[in-house]
């Protein structure tokens, strides 16, 4: 490397640094729809306009956040980070991912506690809106994950079964059935050599990261006892509830219900009301933790929740993505990727009917409303942020 890279190193990295945080913001102000939708607006934003990662990788860092417990778009985001501007673009990119609905859920245990926002007519256009959108990444993902005939039938079997058997646990399950149905399947296939993908974390790091994720499970119930202060309390709490989710955001909430209510912090009806609020912004619904923060302890409370109930996700992501950039090299692992990314497609599948189009889709009106945005989306290729404008819009007009 000569003088002249040298010197130009640090501005690459600084811009390099600065346009993640641009776009993770943006993503930040107009992801709506929970985390299955989330990860259509990162493959839109991420992938097809800026071709960060190829799409093989992208689906096998959807399957490792699938497997890993904690926000699985979240997540999805901080590993595209990470990958492209190392730990601190990992953190710009969740930084700037969540903090609009931070602010917005900070805003509403001020402003909104106790109003009833459940059946507001934009609310029901912004589910509408998570419909198109994970109707599109469903097209585009199978016809890539699943275009022949043994693969689409794995996804529809594990979308099946996955509306039959609906537990914390039967998500990671069933992708792990899938990875070894792909490794028993493909075993005899010569399977196309994995691109590679630049992880700038080191194993000892990453081998850190995980000593402190299980550490800090394991002794903040016992410091939080021992010592009987509330942020303490107030972090142990919202930290192990972040580490202890699998299935997706939502199952966090009777989680965090919990360890607030019967301890004090928030009201049930509060608590409540903060759910609809969580519903209606942006963002990772990993947020809620804001609202219940700001409405125990104020904004310092917010900001202690946020940083609790993200942690495990961060530490987790950074643990395992170096060792998962070799494992997926092995022809074995290929072959059980193969199923696995089989079974992510089968998983939104699964996810566009419950809970999106099931709470989404109850009139005939509602249906020709998400036909119309799915058409703006695939054959008009409108921006998300016209989408969404156009579905409150016409949530407001049908309610």
């Amino acid at each position: 490397m000569d003088a002249n890279s040298e010197e130009n190193l640090p501005h690459g990295k600084m811009k390099a640094l600065m346009e993640l945080f641009l776009v993770s913001t943006k993503l930040g102000l107009t992801s709506f729809g929970g985390p299955i939708a989330h990860l259509g607006y990162f493959h839109n934003e991420y992938i097809r306009k800026r071709r960060w990662m190829d799409e093989r990788s992208y689906a096998d860092l959807v399957a490792l956040c699938q497997f890993l417990p904690g926000p699985a778009s979240s997540q999805v985001g901080i590993g595209i980070g990470m990958i492209r501007a190392g730990l601190l673009g990992g953190l710009i990119a969740w930084l700037g991912f969540t903090l609009p609905s931070v602010i917005a859920l900070i805003w509403f245990a001020f402003l909104l506690q106790g109003f009833d926002i459940g059946n507001a007519g934009w609310i029901h256009g912004l589910k509408i809106v998570a419909v198109a959108i994970v109707a599109q990444a469903i097209l585009g993902m199978g016809q890539k994950l699943a275009p022949d005939k043994k693969r689409a039938t794995l996804a529809i079997a594990v979308a099946s079964v996955s509306l039959m058997w609906q537990t914390a646990f039967s998500q990671v399950l069933l992708i792990a059935a899938a990875g070894l149905i792909g490794l028993w399947v493909y075993r005899r296939t010569t399977v196309q050599e994995a691109p590679g993908i630049p992880v700038p974390v080191n194993r000892t790091f990453a081998v850190l990261c995980l000593i402190v994720f299980f550490g800090l499970l394991a002794a903040l119930p016992l410091l939080s006892q021992a010592f009987a202060n509330g942020w303490l309390s107030l972090f142990d709490s919202f930290y192990r509830s972040g580490a202890l989710v699998f299935g997706g955001g939502h199952v966090v909430l009777p989680l965090l219900e919990r360890e607030v209510v019967p301890a004090g912090w928030v009201g049930k009806e509060d608590f409540l009301a903060g759910y609809g609020a969580a519903q209606a912004v942006p963002g990772p619904l990993f947020t809620f933790a804001a609202y219940l923060g700001a409405m125990a302890k104020g904004v310092p409370g917010a900001i202690v929740a946020t940083i609790a109930v993200f942690l495990p996700a961060f530490l987790l992501i950074a643990g395992a993505l170096p060792f998962w950039n070799s494992l997926r090299k092995s022809p074995r692992v290929q072959g059980a990727l193969i199923g696995i990314n089989a079974a992510v497609v089968g998983i939104l599948l699964a996810a566009l009917y419950d809970p999106l189009w099931t709470t989404a889709i109850v009139a005939p009106a509602d249906f020709a409303l998400a036909s119309i945005l799915f058409v703006m989306l695939v054959f008009w290729k409108s921006p998300p942020w016209i989408v969404v404008i156009a579905g409150i819009a016409g949530g407001m007009l049908l309610v």
